[in-house]
């Protein structure tokens, strides 16, 4: 479990300290303070320097990298920058309770020169001379490199164990493969009532829940009680995404960690405190560490109603002031004066 976090020059991130992690934890806090950024350092963190997660924060975002790409591939490292300011390494460090220190630089390593197209859009067979900076990854003294020749990115990493696991749910981005995929090894091991067992609180008619091919591709298909199985895509975004949390909570390895934006997107208020109650449930059963952000009040409230464990849980808001970026940490009690005094926390 990672019990503090220290980025600087990543993103919208010049310098933060997070203290006082815990097993469950949930960061609020207004636009473009940081929130999907924090969850991405430690995704990139838990790599132990494999270039290949810098490339992969992007494509959770969104946006394409590689040969056939439609993005210019200096701004995208640029972007990975504070302020774009490639002088100054990305440092991202952790406290972990099982692997000690654990240190990533990120850092320009040396000058490549491409070509690329100048007007992809109209695919101009013009050409235009970029200098494009390799990205040295450093991880606790091992060093790993990524490159772009004609387009192409390559990769010269020594791979090492991975210090642990995480598993990143960013707000809108779908594989409709991944999750066909964990039920099924959960199928393998009987625990397919963990996933139930969830949905339950949301869709109390449903019976069963399985993954099957028959229809030509891996799918999840629900028992609600009709005449035939429907499929869990068309039962709502809510029910979908809290089958996709718990799905990855309970087939990752454990002490990993699980990272999720707007963990509130689809949820009515009135089933989260149910759904705060069984995720805590599930993350102590597969010793696992939830970080999750929100931009709801009442998802906050929620994790007093549950009412969450004092020992496991906080609530972080990030600010950004004169001096940069910092953290308010809300202990549970604290935060349930901050209710009764009607005190905006989000």
């Amino acid at each position: 479990m990672l019990t503090q976090l220290k980025i600087r020059n990543f993103r919208g991130f010049q310098d933060l300290t997070m203290d006082s992690l815990k097993a469950i934890n949930l960061l609020a806090g207004e636009n473009n303070t940081g929130k999907t950024s924090l969850l991405e350092a430690v995704f990139l963190l838990s790599g132990g320097g494999d270039p290949q997660f810098a490339l992969n924060t992007n494509v959770l975002r969104g946006l394409e990298v590689g040969k056939k790409s439609r993005v210019v591939i200096e701004p995208f490292w640029k972007r990975l920058f504070f302020d774009s300011n490639m002088e100054e390494p990305i440092v991202i460090e952790g406290s972990h309770a099982s692997h000690g220190q654990l240190i990533l630089e990120i850092g320009p390593e040396r000058q490549s020169t491409i070509q690329i197209p100048l007007d992809i859009a109209k695919r101009s067979m013009a050409t235009n001379q970029m200098n494009v900076p390799s990205l040295g990854f450093q991880f606790n003294g091992t060093k790993s490199l990524l490159t772009v020749k004609g387009g192409d990115v390559e990769i010269n990493h020594t791979p090492i164990p991975t210090p642990f696991v995480a598993a990143i749910l960013l707000s809108g981005n779908k594989n409709n493969l991944e999750a066909p995929r964990r039920l099924g090894e959960l199928q393998q091991k009987k625990q397919v009532d963990v996933v139930l067992k969830a949905l339950q609180i949301i869709e109390p008619k449903l019976k069963s829940i399985e993954e099957n091919s028959s229809s030509g591709e891996s799918t999840i298909w629900v028992d609600i009680g009709l005449s035939e199985l429907l499929p869990l895509a068309d039962m709502g975004e809510g029910i979908n995404r809290v089958a996709r949390i718990v799905l990855i909570i309970a087939s990752i390895p454990k002490d990993s960690v699980v990272l999720i934006d707007e963990i509130e997107n689809g949820l009515h208020y009135s089933v989260l405190p149910d759904i705060w109650r069984y995720i805590d449930k599930v993350a102590q059963k597969f010793d696992t560490q939830i970080i999750a952000t929100t931009h709801s009040r009442e998802c906050v409230r929620a994790t007093q109603r549950a009412p969450l464990d004092p020992e496991r849980f906080r609530y972080h808001r990030l600010e950004v002031g004169k001096e940069g970026n910092y953290q308010v940490t809300y202990d549970p009690e604290v935060l349930e004066s901050a209710f009764e005094h009607n005190f905006e926390i989000r």
